[in-house]
């Protein structure tokens, strides 16, 4: 049987130069990292993914690399990084890295020779035009930021295309020689240490706008799928890509493609749920995403890195979960998403706070939880664009929140310093100290979530019950069964199955101490914004 490790795993992303520093230059890097490692331990991770840790500019948050085969050097070194994953894999602890190759920043060696040299080898590793082709409102990633896909290059004499900012030349993934260099990428972080890597701007990738004697890009996703396999057998593929339900298939293909992908489709769903405080949505949510092959897996997330996207639903119920959650405008980004973590969403109720990441950990999927989520950060709107959601992680009430020994001026990113998500309130070490706190609770659910390997594995249904502010739903796998009921609305109620098949109830994970289920009873009761799991015992 192959390794399907990141079936019940529990993953954890973060960005290096914000999560701790070493040697007080006020920017994180691997050293810091790695004296962390005992927190991911003690909270129960099973794999880490890095945002990009390359050298670049910085002009989109690491995401403009400009040397794919080195770590920028404020972070560290190589050395450091295999360290870091030496220490990691000593803990049990897994590493995914983005590979961002859409796209390099112009400042990258590759480019900087394209443009000089028309002749140079290099110029067709990116996509030119002499005439500036058109750009749809559609292609536009950034609306508000962007006005074109195309940038004029005077040294070049020719447009480049640009999916994303004009720092951001697309790479011409039709030219071979340009697949060839991303395997080498690939063999690279693979020799190592990593576990696998997550596709930046998956879709992109596949796209052949603007590309001549342009091969079926879908294919390269099954290419890239078996290098990784030959390199590493139990590597793994994730897909970034936010698409329509019958696009898919594509990035998992036979499961010969992508092994997983971010649920994005569940997650704008699930917020239109909790905006309604009905379960409805979510179960459609549940019931238009396609059958995937065994081998593969959904990731299913709160908050990232980027913007709360709500692109694929309609501008209706976009609007509802603008008005719940994001209300005002500077809370908004790119007119389809929202610029703030999830506490401040949820007006710090924690019983809400709890319940959402109960979804989180029993929805089918594997759960990934980004950094200071465990400890419920807020954000910082004072920021610009989504940096507002990219504030230093805050370990204790010391100076800039244990991050740093720089002076506040100095740090890569500001700490939090007022207000209820301050760090002086909201921090790792006052946490830990807690028995009520946050981070045990998250520590309690991951244990648990474990312990249920039906949500990663199983073949999942949806239990009819008469309250629709309830979703019940029901994961079954090699005989066993545990079911989850959450109650997204704001009063009690009593749920009750309407089908009779799951009886004799074992509870495992609530929100309060409740009384026994007597007997074949199917009416559980359920508090404002409370959630319950239940193991099926099969022994009458």
């Amino acid at each position: 049987m192959e390794n399907f490790w990141y079936k019940n795993a529990i993953f954890y992303s973060l960005d290096v130069e914000t999560f701790m520093d070493s040697d007080g230059d006020g920017i994180g890097d691997f050293p810091g990292l790695t004296k962390c490692l005992d927190h991911f331990s003690g909270l129960g991770i099973t794999c880490l993914w890095l945002l990009p840790f390359y050298p670049s500019p910085n002009q989109d948050n690491g995401y403009d690399v400009m040397d794919y085969y080195n770590v920028d050097p404020r972070l560290g070194t190589l050395g450091d990084f295999v360290e870091f994953i030496h220490q990691a894999s000593d803990r049990g602890i897994r590493v995914i890295v983005d590979l961002v190759v859409n796209h390099t920043s112009n400042q990258h060696p590759w480019f900087q020779q394209a443009r000089l040299d028309p002749n140079s080898k290099y110029r067709d590793y990116y996509v030119w035009s002499k005439q500036r082709p058109q750009t749809k409102p559609e292609q536009i990633s950034f609306p508000g930021e962007q006005e074109s896909i195309w940038e004029y290059d005077e040294k070049a004499e020719a447009y480049y295309l640009h999916h994303f900012y004009k720092e951001q030349p697309d790479l011409n993934i039709a030219n071979p020689a340009v697949r060839e260099e991303i395997y080498k990428i690939m063999g690279f972080w693979l020799q190592l240490g990593v576990s696998g890597f997550r596709i930046d701007a998956a879709p992109f990738l596949i796209n052949p706008l603007g590309m001549s004697k342009c091969p079926n890009l879908q294919t390269f996703l099954k290419d890239m799928q078996e290098f990784l396999s030959s390199r590493r057998g139990d590597g793994l593929l994730l897909a970034e890509a936010n698409v329509r339900p019958e696009e898919i298939p594509i990035y998992f293909g036979d499961g010969d493609r992508c092994q997983m992908l971010f649920n994005f489709l569940l997650n704008q769903y699930m917020f239109l749920a909790l905006a309604r405080q009905e379960s409805p949505a979510l179960r459609e949510g549940l019931k238009i995403l396609p059958d995937i092959p065994d081998r593969c897996q959904w990731l299913n997330f709160v908050r990232h890195h980027d913007e709360l996207t709500l692109d694929q639903i309609i501008d209706c119920e976009r609007e509802e979960i603008f008005q719940a959650f994001a209300p005002e405008k500077n809370m908004q980004i790119f007119g389809h998403g929202i610029r703030r973590r999830l506490p401040p969403m949820l007006g710090n109720n924690r019983h809400r706070i709890e319940l959402t990441y109960s979804l989180l950990f029993s929805l089918p999927g594997t759960p990934l939880l980004r950094y200071g989520e465990e400890i419920g950060m807020g954000d910082d709107l004072s920021l610009e664009g989504r940096d507002s959601v990219r504030t230093v992680m805050q370990w204790s009430d010391a100076a800039n929140g244990g991050f740093s020994i720089a002076s506040p001026a100095s740090l890569t990113r500001p700490v939090i310093q007022e207000g209820e998500y301050s760090y002086k309130q909201v921090n790792v070490k006052v946490e830990q100290r807690d028995r009520t706190s946050l981070l045990n609770w998250m520590e309690h659910i991951i244990r648990i979530r474990k312990q249920c390997p039906e949500f990663g594995w199983g073949k999942w249904q949806i239990l009819e019950t008469d309250e629709p502010c309830v979703l019940a739903h029901c994961c079954e796998w090699e005989g066993k069964a545990v079911i989850a009921l959450h109650n997204l609305a704001d009063q009690p109620c009593v749920a009750t199955f309407k089908s009779h098949k799951y009886t004799h109830l074992i509870e495992i994970f609530s929100d309060r101490q409740y009384p026994h289920l007597n007997g074949d009873s199917s009416s559980i009761p359920l508090q404002a914004y409370g959630y319950r799991w239940f193991r099926v015992n099969q022994m009458r």
